[in-house]
């Protein structure tokens, strides 16, 4: 048997394996093994230091250690490029995230990105309280060994790109880490906005300690009598090495970490990541000290007990194996910042049962409390009383030999902890409490209930006294029951009871150049933008022209951040109009991590915006529509003629490369609102409008006979393409186009859909190749078809469409609906009826005003007049004037002109006729409107024209 100070307990688990395995082969070598990882951990020169991430326990354990040991270099395991970050923390209240995050790639594939790591920090973990000591004490170096989140990126794998993309803060997943799951969305745990506080990104911790072999997983928990891991190991973890010297707490984490190596599936991809790590930090340590020359005596390496218990060959500073190469970082260039988080957002981050990071804060404080501990705090913490730090003097570290704590740990029953009253009556009181203020009908009956019954499920559960588990399911049973009146269950309300969902906040000085700029800029507000609170901010434009620029900024926000970050309650900014009074609802606090993030991409908002914008036309899936939506915010946002003009040309570029019309209706409608703002705000047209509607011209022309015929391509796709040609043919055709161009197009178009046949039947019409009382003829033929008749709504369908291209074709269209619905059986028109309602509320912007307004222009306003009302389309012809009787165009002309005297003398001094009226009026000849008539007879004739006249 070996000899050492474990030689016994590693005797005694063999035993027991030959004992009940019936064979010492496989289950003796794990025991024996986890037993030899903790004599060769704990007997290594450079103490380590094992830890569990955000636990109490281990937090305790490092201050006492730390004013124990006082070491001079403190290694932790945290991503090395993030050090110059840690001092930042001071700015900032707990928790909050150490953040990296990258948007242009360079050495990762472009659908990752972009990209983003955070490691939360809590004021109940280790790393926090190595942190504090080393800033904060004179002479201490504090080293960050872990590889660095460049590298994060380069050891995940790449085979399956739609797990490993990181999209970042606008959705997606990121790729997974050794140190924890990959991000999980909001709305999987926590407190929904505050869970999403991390957003997508890779989570880094320190010390995951979770058994990764599901069956043992599943048999602690139902022996334990828990519901999930987070409870178990409060319960036979945290609890009992809260107050055991620092020997028996370094090897029970290092004995812990290495069964769960153990437990481990051999040759996962995780696990050579994680053995990667650990050569890395071996590596990164060794060179160290190599290069300072520091005693490994004074030393401390932090990392948790998973990576505590390696067994590489690089393990220790005696190793005999060659360094870790450590390859080289990405072009990929990186920003760091810090980001507020929560508690919540960390259970959601690394797959925390709800509220177990809050009663760890819980736990943490009343340990604090009772066990007199000061713990290390960064001087200038925001989020609490500063704490001094007591002056302790140097001890020397003890170098007796290493004596076996384990096996009296293992053996001895958990200490007798009795109910304490007190606490329990004061959470039963205190929920009750909270229960009544969301709307429950509790009383003080249900507090004894909860009191009772949180003693009776500790007993149950072999608990000498109710953990907040138990309180929490006590609390529900006797409170919830069944209904959830409010917005939060009884569970919610524990978690806020016991330590609540605290949320840190990142600090104004630790806040990049943008973020600031933002604060200093919305100052004139008046309003406090770094609390979570939404503030209300009235802005009289008119009265005040300074918060002009305060308008400009949150209209550029309101582009770049979430939607609840900056929302606009009255005003609004559009081409050409800018409101003179506005309301905001502001709730930057809230969205810190948005504008953080923002941060990253620049120095200023403008620039961010910008940026965005041309990234936006220049992606691989950059549209004609899209383009124009980034000019149009271009000229709404930054006022910025020159890149107006390089959004405009590459919406050009991006239409004459496409081979789809599915975004038609979309270019119509911008290109026509782009063209009037421009004639509007300008003497001529941009030279890229002229140049997109010259390219649009030739290329729906191009397209229009293919689109007619294919099935993929939309009645309402056809009905903006040829609005799009129509609408603009007067100025295709002024900048140098041909018509007969389109009217190929439209006689090579033959499509079998009726929708689309009325939509070629609408073209034609426009064109003057197909007169009114033809189409009229056409669609009464139908309606006489009895094998037509049931598809005839369909060809309503495309003369409702067609009032896109040809508005002038709106009588027509409701002189067509009116005799349908006379005409057309109810088995046909009945099932028709939501088609139509639902293609006029698609495009009733649009198409139903013009079509309302026909309807007004048509029908009597009336109920009496309706019943002697008569359709213009069924009424008689007029008869025909004999030409003997018939007036001419000129004598028209005159009688119109003497009666209105007055006009014709203005118009005629306009013209420079200064003649006199003649007498009698009647007698034309030698009158002002003699003179008129005479010298513009194109205009009598049109004049005739209208009147009627021949």
């Amino acid at each position: 048997m070996a000899a050492g100070p474990f030689g016994a307990l590693r005797e005694q688990l063999t035993d027991a394996a030959a004992t009940f395995a019936g064979s010492a082969d496989a289950l003796a070598g794990i025991l024996a093994g986890i037993v030899d990882d903790v004599d060769r951990a704990l007997g290594e020169r450079l103490e380590i230091f094992p830890v569990c991430h955000h636990s109490p326990a281990s937090a305790l354990a490092m201050v006492r250690r730390l004013r124990h040991k006082q070491p001079k270099v403190i290694y932790l395991e945290l991503c090395e490029d993030l050090q110059p970050l840690l001092g930042e923390l001071r700015n900032c209240r707990l928790p909050v995230a150490v953040q990296a995050f990258a948007s242009e790639l360079d050495g990762f594939p472009a659908e990752w990105g972009p990209l983003s790591v955070v490691a939360p920090v809590t004021e109940a973990s280790a790393e926090y309280q190595a942190i504090a000591y080393a800033l904060e004490t004179p002479g201490v170096e504090l080293v960050l060994v872990d590889r660095s989140t460049d590298h994060v990126f380069q050891w995940s794998p790449r085979d399956d790109a739609g797990s490993t993309a990181a999209t970042g803060p606008t959705g997606g997943t990121g790729p997974t880490d050794g140190t924890g799951p990959a991000a999980v969305t909001a709305s999987t745990g926590g407190a929904g906005e505050q869970a999403a506080l991390h957003g997508d990104a890779v989570g880094v911790e320190i010390g995951d300690l979770r058994p990764r072999f599901a069956e043992l997983e599943a048999y602690l928990l139902h022996h334990g009598k828990v519901r999930h891991w987070s409870e178990w190991w409060d319960q036979y973890v945290e609890r009992p090495l809260a107050d055991v010297d620092h020997d028996t707490y370094r090897q029970v984490m290092v004995l812990i970490g290495s069964l769960f190596r153990r437990l481990r599936p051999a040759g996962s991809d995780r696990t050579e990541r994680d053995e990667d790590r650990e050569r890395y930090m071996w590596t990164r340590m060794r060179e160290h000290l190599a290069a300072s020359g520091a005693d490994p005596a004074d030393c401390l390496y932090v990392c948790g007990a998973f990576h505590a218990a390696s067994r590489v060959a690089q393990f220790g500073l005696d190793s005999p194996a060659p360094d870790f190469e450590i390859t080289p970082r990405t072009g990929t260039r990186w920003r760091y910042g810090l980001i507020p988080s929560s508690h919540s957002a960390i259970e959601a981050q690394f797959g925390l049962a709800p509220g177990s990071v809050s009663i760890a804060a819980a736990t943490w404080t009343k340990a604090v409390s009772g066990s007199g501990l000061t713990p290390f705090r960064l001087d200038g913490q925001r989020g609490g009383k500063g704490r001094g730090r007591r002056k302790v003097a140097a001890v020397a570290a003890p170098t007796g030999p290493m004596a076996d704590r384990l096996s009296g740990f293992l053996a001895a029953p958990p200490p007798l902890d009795g109910l304490d009253e007190a606490e329990l009556r004061g959470w039963c009181v205190d929920i009750v409490r909270l229960a009544r203020r969301n709307g429950y009908l509790a009383s003080t009956a249900d507090a004894i209930a909860v009191f009772e019954t949180s003693i009776l499920l500790a007993g149950l559960r072999n608990r000498a006294r109710p953990t907040p588990y138990d309180f929490a399911d006590a609390a529900v049973t006797c409170i919830e029951k069944d209904v959830v009146p409010g917005r939060r269950d009884v569970r919610r309300l524990c978690e806020i009871l016991l330590g609540g969902d605290r949320i840190g906040q990142v600090g104004y000085d630790a806040l990049p150049p943008l973020a600031r700029d933002v604060l200093d800029r919305l100052q004139p507000l008046g309003l406090d933008l770094e609390k979570r609170t939404i503030g209300r901010a009235l802005l009289d434009l008119h009265a005040t022209p300074a918060l002009a620029g305060c308008s400009d900024l949150l209209w550029m926000l309101r582009h770049l951040l979430p939607a609840d970050a900056v929302r606009p309650i009255m005003g609004e900014r559009r081409l050409g109009h800018r409101s003179i009074q506005e309301s905001w609802d502001l709730a930057l606090g809230r969205h810190q991590r948005a504008l953080i993030e923002l941060g990253y991409e620049g120095v200023t908002v403008e620039q961010v915006l910008e940026q965005r914008l041309r990234r936006a036309v220049r992606g691989t899936d950059a549209t004609a529509a899209g383009a124009l939506a980034a000019v149009e915010d271009a000229i709404r946002l930054l006022n910025s003629p020159r890149l107006v003009d390089e959004l405009g040309t590459r919406a050009v570029e991006l239409l004459a490369t496409e081979r789809t019309v599915d975004d038609a209706p979309e270019v119509l409608r911008r290109i026509r609102r782009l063209l009037a703002h421009h004639r509007a705000t300008a003497p001529t047209l941009p030279a890229w409008c002229e140049a997109f509607v010259t390219t649009g011209y030739a290329h729906y022309c191009t397209l229009l006979p293919t689109a007619f015929v294919e099935e993929e391509t939309g009645v309402r796709q056809v009905g903006a393409m040829l609005g799009f040609l129509f609408s603009m043919e007067s100025l295709a055709l002024s900048l140098g186009c041909d018509r007969s161009q389109l009217e190929l197009a439209v006689a090579q178009s033959h499509p079998e859909s009726p929708a689309k046949v009325a939509l070629v039947w609408a073209a034609r019409h426009q064109l003057g190749l197909l007169p009114l009382a033809e189409l009229r003829g056409r669609c009464a033929e139908l309606l006489a078809n009895p094998l037509v008749v049931p598809a005839f709504p369909q060809y309503l369908s495309g003369f409702v469409h067609a009032l896109e291209p040809v508005p002038g074709l709106a009588p027509f269209v409701v002189e067509t609906m009116s005799t349908a619905f006379a005409r057309l059986p109810d088995p046909v028109l009945l099932p028709w009826l939501p088609t139509l309602i639902t293609t006029l509320r698609q495009h009733g912007p649009e198409l139903v005003p013009m079509l309302v307004r026909e309807a007004a222009r048509t029908f009597p306003g009336t109920l009496p007049a309706l019943d002697a009302w008569v359709p213009p389309w069924l009424a008689p012809a007029p008869t025909p004037i004999p030409s003997a009787v018939r007036v001419g165009p000129v004598e028209q002309v005159h009688t119109l002109l003497a009666a209105h005297p007055a006009a014709v003398d203005a118009v005629a001094g306009l013209l420079g006729c200064n003649a006199g009226w003649s007498t009698p009026l009647a007698t034309p000849a030698g009158s002002p409107g003699s003179a008129l008539v005479a010298a513009h007879p194109d205009t009598v004739e049109a004049v005739a024209a209208l009147l009627g006249g021949g």
